[in-house]
């Protein structure tokens, strides 16, 4: 897939994501800023990002927190109401950093991971917002509680967090259709009597707004093509 043309900029292209997503949430019968969008700027550089601020983008995702670490913080001292959330994968070892510079975390899938954000957030003082991912299609290679283990994981969450414990996020299997998946996971949610679903991606987040999306992570459509890690 070729790269964006240099005529469609970063700016133009952020701004069609945000009419598209107003325009779901409105077909959804949902308030137009229902849904928010998570510009996942994962490998891209920190111009990219600080043109997206420019552009009046808050809300960033970033999968690895070394990452992360490296661009956000001269960012946040510029732009103070800037929003970071950590979509990756989180190691352990990595719960205290992920803590320190995120707002929210949208991957917690393990009872080890409770352990050391726990540990975290008593060292800090404080703790992000929390997201359970699930992993809806039961996938063995990819991250996230198994729907077997969905409600009791939740449970321990909600017990070891409290109101820290924002939501819910998933990435369903890209051969499947992915309606089923959000609907599931936002059953899920209301079930649970949480607020937060993180769902859709580039691809389908007009589809997870109408089941319920409160985030919709958007990353190619509005970066291009992500150069080599």
């Amino acid at each position: 897939m070729s790269s964006a043309p240099s005529s469609d900029t970063l700016t133009s292209r952020l701004d069609r994501i945000r009419s598209r997503i107003a325009e779901s949430c409105d077909r959804a019968g949902r308030a137009t800023d229902a849904a928010k969008l998570v510009a996942v700027s994962k490998f891209h550089p920190a111009s990219a990002v600080e043109e997206a601020l420019r552009a009046g983008q808050r809300l960033f995702g970033e999968n690895r927190v070394q990452e992360a670490r490296e661009k956000f913080p001269a960012l946040r001292d510029a732009w103070p109401d800037l929003e970071l959330h950590i979509i990756g994968g989180l190691q352990t070892n990595k719960a205290l950093d992920a803590c320190r510079i995120a707002d929210a975390i949208e991957t917690v899938d393990r009872p080890g991971l409770v352990d050391a954000l726990s540990r975290a957030g008593d060292r800090l003082g404080h703790l992000p917002a929390l997201y359970v991912q699930v992993n809806t299609g039961d996938e063995p290679q990819k991250s996230g509680v198994p729907r077997a283990d969905a409600d009791r994981f939740i449970t321990l969450c909600r017990q070891r967090f409290g109101n820290r414990l924002a939501g819910l996020m998933c990435i369903p299997p890209e051969a499947e259709d992915p309606a089923p998946h959000f609907a599931y996971l936002a059953k899920l949610a209301h079930e649970h009597e949480l607020m937060g679903c993180s769902m859709g991606m580039s691809a389908d987040f007009e589809t997870a707004i109408e089941h319920g999306a409160t985030l919709v992570r958007v990353g190619s459509a509005i970066f291009g093509n992500r150069p080599a890690p």
